[in-house]
């Protein structure tokens, strides 16, 4: 018996071909790099607010580090490397590192202040930092965690290149609160 065709063979895209270019669209659409729509003269958009609260945010937590360092010495060689990655991730959201930097740079004149000037210069410069280093690590690995959960909390309202590096410097903090929880150990 010979395979006929059926008698109407339609003419035209299919309803799944549509349907998948419809998906297609609407994703390439999310992604693109138009401005924020939401955006008018004299104010910021949500993305420029949301990515000066990253660079703020990380400017911070390059802070804690440095404190950190200044306080044990000892886990320097742990702590430095991850620092400078925060201070990368100031920069990419257009941030300055260099506050980062100055304020490593009082940390460590605080250490060679007398006591009294240096418990005043460290309350008011930087954060408190535990006495015992596990706990300075384990505070470290909580602020990372917490902000990755933060940022990545934050992507669905973000347009798609920023989602994009916030969503990268997320998992790059949850990697730091990783590596900070077995360097307490």
């Amino acid at each position: 018996m010979p395979f006929t065709l059926p008698p109407r063979i339609p003419s035209g895209p299919r309803r799944r071909s549509l349907l998948a270019s419809a998906a297609g669209a609407a994703l390439l659409a999310g992604c693109s790099e138009s401005p924020d729509s939401a955006n008018t003269a004299g104010s910021p958009s949500a993305a420029d607010r949301a990515r000066a609260r990253a660079a703020r945010d990380s400017a911070a937590l390059a802070t804690r580090y440095a404190a950190a360092i200044a306080a044990h010495p000892a886990l320097a060689d742990l702590l430095r490397p991850l620092r400078t990655e925060v201070v990368r991730h100031t920069e990419a959201f257009g941030g300055s590192g260099q506050a980062s930097a100055s304020a490593s740079a009082s940390a460590s004149a605080s250490d060679s202040a007398s006591p009294s000037a240096s418990d005043s210069a460290s309350a008011s410069a930087s954060p408190a930092v535990p006495a015992d280093r596990k706990t300075a690590l384990s505070d470290l690995a909580a602020a990372e965690r917490a902000l990755a959960d933060r940022r990545t909390n934050a992507l669905l309202e973000l347009p798609g290149e920023l989602a994009r590096l916030m969503a990268s410097v997320a998992a790059a903090g949850a990697a730091h609160a990783f590596l900070l929880t077995e360097g307490a150990k």
